[in-house]
């Protein structure tokens, strides 16, 4: 085990930026009656659209990275309030469709610019969304994100056998 210097990790410096930031969304969207994780959905459906794709809960749930059963429960609040529609996929009962109604486009469209212009600002001391430190942060960002973190299970069958 190394000794590090003493201040925060970076785990924790990840973790606080990621609240900072989701509370920051989640009080600039409150005029538009959605939460950061709302708007998560519905820019993804948003972008999905736009290239002629109608998906499925599952299919939305890969994009985002939220748990399906929170996307469905998720959707089924956007449903309620006008903003996305579920329908049942035609190639598979089972599965339910999501789509932006125009209601929600447009609410979407609003919702975006909210969340630039608080991107802006939290990118400011960086140089602002287009500088060459913002490009390096989110390529270091998404190398990150990159990296499969999937807990080891003691005893697990796949690693029997196997040495360290």
């Amino acid at each position: 085990m190394s000794k590090s210097a003493p201040g925060p990790t970076p785990g924790y410096l990840v973790w606080r930026l990621a609240n900072k930031w989701r509370v920051a969304v989640d009080r600039a969207l409150v005029p538009l009656g959605l939460t950061h994780a709302q708007y998560s959905l519905v820019t993804s459906l948003y972008g999905m659209r736009h290239t002629g794709e109608r998906p499925s809960q599952r299919r939305l749930a890969d994009r985002t990275g939220l748990e399906a059963l929170y996307v469905s429960k998720l959707a089924r609040a956007l449903e309620a309030s006008g903003l996305v529609e579920r329908t049942r996929d035609p190639r598979d009962p089972r599965a339910v469709q999501l789509a932006l109604t125009e209601q929600g486009q447009v609410v979407t469209e609003q919702a975006i610019d909210v969340v630039q212009q608080l991107l802006q600002r939290l990118l400011e001391p960086l140089g602002g969304l287009d500088s060459p430190r913002t490009r390096v942060f989110t390529d270091e960002l998404t190398t990150l994100l990159d990296v499969p973190l999937a807990p080891s299970v003691p005893n697990d069958e796949t690693t029997q056998g196997t040495t360290p």
